[in-house]
């Protein structure tokens, strides 16, 4: 296969992957009252409603709330076990990655229906955010697992075994040796989780509680009994706030974990 041709297919590809993003970007400056493509004209006018709608930016910041727990939940617990997989698991290991992973196998609904029969069991219910929190957490903990268990595969036990005989104690040899070396799959980790966590639809549909909906809830509630151009424009800050994550992520650590 050719250069051009290997070229030209990668743009097809692209193109197809990003043609449904930019479809949604141009349909939130429509200037017409329905949301149609290609727009009826340009205009910020469902910008300017969307910024004045309480509804959609409380939405926003419980969507912000769950997802930055949800990750700092996951960072935790998917490290750590990543260190038990690479490191102690032994002869478990492949049912050790099969467990981590099994929230990626199922069919989401599934484990949603499955995990709403668990926070009632437990007596938890959807009176509070805790059961959303939990299935945010289960479907966000194999990014980190995967991300931080590929960064420990390079990492080699003597560089811990020498800390330890110039006298490191555990946490030591993690803060000191450990964690700066596995610090790149720490982070892109969690900055999928962050992500996944923030876009999660079934999960915080079945277990959400009474009176409190994450962005992807309010614009499918707003999509029932609305068709106007400010869904596009609601769709479109989400896509923007998920780019500049993204970004900002890399400006302030794609460059610094390298040095360590």
């Amino acid at each position: 296969m050719s250069k051009h041709m290997l070229n030209g297919y990668c743009f097809i590809i692209y193109g197809f992957l990003l043609l449904p993003i930019l479809v949604v970007v141009g349909a939130s400056f429509n200037a017409g009252a329905f949301l149609t493509f290609p727009p009826q004209g340009l205009s910020f006018r469902w910008y300017v409603v969307f910024f004045h709608n309480d509804v959609f930016w409380r939405a926003i910041r419980t969507s912000l709330w769950v997802a930055a727990v949800s990750t700092l939940i996951s960072g935790v617990i998917g490290t750590m076990a990543a260190m038990f997989y690479v490191q102690h698991a032994g002869r478990w290991k492949e049912s050790v990655r099969l467990a981590m992973l099994l929230p990626l196998l199922l069919p989401e609904v599934l484990t949603a229906i499955s995990l709403l029969f668990f926070v009632y069991a437990i007596g938890i219910g959807t009176t509070t955010m805790a059961g959303m929190l939990i299935g945010h957490v289960l479907m966000t903990l194999p990014f980190v697992f995967i991300n931080v268990s590929a960064a420990m595969e390079a990492y080699e036990p003597s560089w811990s075994l020498a800390a330890r005989s110039l006298g490191a104690g555990p946490f030591t040899r993690f803060r000191r040796i450990m964690l700066p070396l596995i610090k790149p799959g720490v982070i892109g980790g969690c900055l999928f989780a962050f992500i996944i966590s923030f876009d999660l639809f079934t999960i915080s549909f079945m277990l959400k509680n009474v009176g409190t909906a994450t962005l992807p809830i309010q614009i499918y509630d707003y999509l029932r009994t609305n068709f106007t151009p400010e869904a596009a424009a609601v769709s479109t800050l989400s896509i923007v706030m998920t780019v500049v994550v993204v970004v900002i992520s890399e400006k302030l650590f794609g460059l610094r974990i390298h040095r360590f």
